[in-house]
């Protein structure tokens, strides 16, 4: 395999049935010794544990109808692939680099940020994000917001 690795989205098939019906056999799979591709010419090769989930997880999306982008990524990227990746301008990446939030190494005048370290900022900001929304509706509860909004009252 010495192709160009490019990105590229694959949609889900137009009749979901036989990806639902290999998803239901995938999921069943409770815990494999190990996973072997087979290929047209009876030649199998181990598939290691970590990409076996991502099978299961990409064929259990494409058969609930989901698109899949598969996109190679280098591990050190520039500000502009970060900002991208976590769907922010490159000024506020920047700003983010510089307050600490995400560690980064200069490349003569350009700053390289590891694709690790902005993962791990993307699940800090997820994390962080689900706790405030928790807190904010159990103060809600608290409070009984929820039952004064209950029946809302008529506005004309």
């Amino acid at each position: 395999m010495t192709g160009v690795l490019r990105e590229r989205t694959v949609l889900p098939p137009e009749d979901p049935a036989d990806m639902a019906r290999f998803a239901r056999g995938l999921a069943a799979v409770t815990a494999p010794t190990r996973a072997r591709l087979v290929g047209p010419d009876g030649t199998e090769i181990e598939i290691p544990d970590d990409l076996y989930g991502i099978l299961r997880d990409v064929v259990g999306a494409l058969s609930q109808g989901m698109a899949i982008s598969i996109a190679p990524h280098n591990t050190m990227l520039t500000t502009q692939e970060a900002a991208d990746l976590l769907n922010i301008s490159r000024p506020t990446l920047v700003r983010l680099l510089t307050d600490g939030d995400i560690s980064y190494t200069m490349r003569g005048r350009h700053r390289r940020v590891m694709l690790r370290d902005v993962l791990a900022y993307q699940e800090r900001m997820r994390t962080e994000r689900r706790e405030a929304l928790d807190r904010m509706a159990s103060e809600g509860e608290e409070a009984g917001l929820y039952e004064s909004t209950a029946t809302p009252r008529s506005t004309r």
